[in-house]
């Protein structure tokens, strides 16, 4: 039997990114994960990337690994652009407004993910247990025992970072209410005839909203959310019809599409959970919340989870880490804010997808009317950013332009 500070169940961006954060502070860390190490393809893109902003930068900055990830292939993005398929109206984020050189990075989850095991490697005091299963988690007065397929391991708190079909969350009987959007997301790489500008690209359509995500090989990762029978019949197609249709539907923003990489596509819904901790146990990332995906959110709020967790752990000092007293503050300092982005992400989807004449009128003349208001889209620019909010040590850094 081996004994940790902290176990954390799940490998992945932000299970990872904790695991960092806490064996730079001298913690004893274990990830234990059931998939087999993660194989980076520098050949071809990772078909799922994630919309990165300056909080989740930072936080990867001062965790040591953001050289490793701006090495390969990040795309910075200095505006984003959104108009409504329903009616005339439009809005433009540009970082330039708040006199930031960028609104963020599009990078590939694989060589994040890659880049954060790497670093771990260079702690002597980090453990990771690839492929393997998690069958037991025993919550004791003075400590955690969790059964493996094996062994076993003893920590102070186990850590839930298993994404939104939480085995973690089930095994410890909490509950996760929420929406099942019934669409599904497709994605994949696509050539287009005009620059993407560095600019990331979304039209809302009665089924669900269209992104075009720049690349920094000059292509676009693109997400599609649309309506599961739309979804069924997009996958379907052959790569000429699926292209054709993708025109279509983009209103050829960037012109004609020259070629499209392999498709795939991934289910799409809304989780919470009541309560974040149960019994030496807490949840982080998708396990604790799910959002829809239009706003780039997800991965984000993962990291800001990992960041303040462990912050909250660090400053229990002396303190047992696994208490309910020092997990509560975490669990304060994050539900509110994570609760505030999925509420406006999931007002967003239902307000998009209503059809209705008056409503997709009012809808326009509220995009126009926010685009115009300088102040407002300040606000809302910083905010989607990770520059404001009550933010944690690790997501704050100093950035100029001289660091691009």
């Amino acid at each position: 039997m081996s004994e940790h500070d902290v176990v954390i169940i799940g490998a992945g961006m932000v299970g990872a990114t904790l695991a960092n954060a806490l064996a730079q502070r001298e913690y004893r860390v274990a990830i234990i994960d059931t998939n087999d190490p993660p194989v980076v393809d520098h050949s071809q893109y990772d078909l799922r990337v994630s919309a990165l902003g300056r909080a989740a930068e930072c936080v990867f900055r001062n965790l040591g690994i953001w050289p490793a990830v701006s090495a390969h292939r990040v795309s910075p993005f200095r505006k984003m652009v959104v108009w409504d398929a329903g009616s005339e109206g439009a809005i433009t984020f540009d970082a330039a407004e708040i006199g930031e050189p960028q609104l963020g990075h599009i990078v590939e989850n694989s060589l994040v993910v890659d880049a954060l095991h790497r670093q771990l490697g260079n702690y002597p005091h980090a453990d990771v247990l690839w492929a393997t299963k998690v069958e037991e988690i025993t919550p004791q007065r003075d400590s955690v025992t969790i059964g493996f397929s094996g062994g076993e391991c003893t920590a102070a708190l186990v850590v839930g970072a298993d994404g939104a079909g939480s085995w973690v969350r089930r095994h410890l009987g909490i509950g996760a209410r929420g929406t099942d959007y019934d669409q599904r997301a497709i994605v994949a790489q696509v050539q287009t005839e005009r620059s993407h500008e560095h600019t990331a690209w979304q039209r809302f359509l009665a089924t669900g909203p269209l992104a075009f995500l720049p690349l920094a090989d000059g292509s676009c990762s693109i997400v599609w959310s649309c309506d599961r029978p739309l979804a069924d019949e997009l996958m379907t197609l052959t790569d000429e019809a699926f292209i054709h249709r993708l025109e279509e539907s983009f209103e050829f923003r960037l012109g004609k599409i020259s070629a499209i990489g392999a498709r795939k596509w991934f289910p799409l819904s809304r989780s919470y959970v009541e309560r974040y901790i149960a019994g030496r146990c807490v949840l982080i990332g998708d396990a604790a919340h799910a959002v829809h995906p239009l706003a780039g959110q997800g991965a984000n709020l993962g990291i800001a989870d990992a960041a303040v967790l462990s912050e909250v752990v660090a400053g229990a000092a002396h303190k047992d880490i696994g208490t309910r007293s020092v997990l509560r503050r975490y669990e304060r300092w994050r539900k509110g804010e994570n609760m505030l982005m999925m509420n406006a992400v999931h007002g967003l989807q239902r307000l998009f997808q209503v059809q209705l004449t008056p409503i997709r009128q009012l809808r326009g003349l509220g995009l126009r009317l926010t685009d115009a208001s300088g102040p407002l889209k300040q606000l809302i620019i910083r905010r989607a950013m990770g520059l404001d909010g009550d933010l944690p040590e690790l997501a704050k850094c100093s950035i100029s332009i001289a660091d691009y």
